[in-house]
C-alpha cells in the first residue's frame, strides 16, 4: 500500500461539545483534508509545538517524552496513521536507537504531538485518505480562505455525509486589544499554563505583524 505524506493545517474547536477539538491534516501533494477528533490536552500540546514562541514553564507530557528520548538517544523517525475502524484512527510511531528500528502503537493525537517535537514526517495510507479524506467547501461570505480553513467546527465534521462549511470563528475580544496588551495577556496565559488562550493570543499577534 502506498503512503501519503500529511502536514498539519490547523486545529479547530467545538462550540457545543466541551473538550472536543479537530486536528486538520492536509495531504502534501493534494487538496484533501483528514479531520481527526482529539481531546483538549492533546490539542493544547499540539498547538504549543506548532507555536514555537510559546514556552511552557514546565515540560508537558510530550515534552518530557522528548527529553527522555533525547537522553537515551531514541529518535522518532516517522508516524504512520495505519488504520481506521469505526471512526477511530490508529497510529504507529517508528523509532530508532543504535540502528535498531522499533514500532510502537500510539493514539494518533499523541503520535502527532511527538512527531512535531522530533520534526518527524506524518504519513497515512492512500486507502485511508480515500475513505476519510474530504474536500472543504468555501462560501464567499467566509472571507479569507486560510483563516476560515483554520476554524472548521468539530460539530460539522461529526455530521457524517454532510458538506462541511466554514465558520470564521470567534475572536474572544482580542481584536480590541493593542499589541502591547496582547503581549501582556500572552505572558499571563503562559504563566498560568492556559495554553489554549496563549495559542489564540499568538494567532492574533501574528495577524498584526
Amino acid at each position: 500500500m502506498s503512503l501519503v505524506r500529511l502536514k498539519i493545517k490547523g486545529i479547530s474547536y467545538s462550540q457545543t461539545q466541551n473538550g472536543a477539538y479537530a486536528l486538520i491534516l492536509n495531504e502534501v501533494e493534494g487538496d484533501r483534508k483528514l479531520p481527526i477528533v482529539i481531546g483538549a490536552f492533546e490539542a493544547q500540546s499540539i498547538a504549543i509545538a506548532l507555536e514555537k514562541e510559546i514556552k511552557p514553564p514546565r515540560p508537558l507530557t510530550h515534552d518530557l517524552f522528548k527529553n527522555f528520548s533525547d537522553r537515551f538517544e531514541i529518535v522518532v523517525k516517522q508516524v504512520i496513521i495505519h488504520k481506521l475502524v469505526d471512526g477511530v484512527f490508529y497510529s504507529s510511531i517508528i523509532c530508532e536507537r543504535d540502528g535498531i528500528e522499533e514500532i510502537i502503537d500510539a493514539r494518533t493525537s499523541d503520535a502527532i504531538a511527538l512527531a512535531l517535537r522530533f520534526n518527524a514526517p506524518i504519513f497515512t495510507y492512500k486507502t485511508i485518505l480515500d475513505k476519510a479524506g474530504i474536500f472543504l467547501k468555501f462560501s464567499p461570505k467566509d472571507g479569507d480562505k486560510k483563516d476560515s480553513d483554520d476554524s472548521i467546527m468539530v460539530d460539522e465534521i461529526l455530521q457524517e455525509g454532510e458538506t462541511i462549511s466554514i465558520d470564521s470563528g470567534a475572536t474572544d475580544g482580542y481584536t480590541e486589544l493593542n499589541i502591547e496588551e496582547l503581549e501582556k495577556e500572552l505572558a499571563k496565559a503562559v504563566a498560568n499554563e492556559d495554553y489554549e488562550k496563549a495559542a489564540k493570543l499568538r494567532d492574533e499577534i501574528s495577524k498584526r505583524n
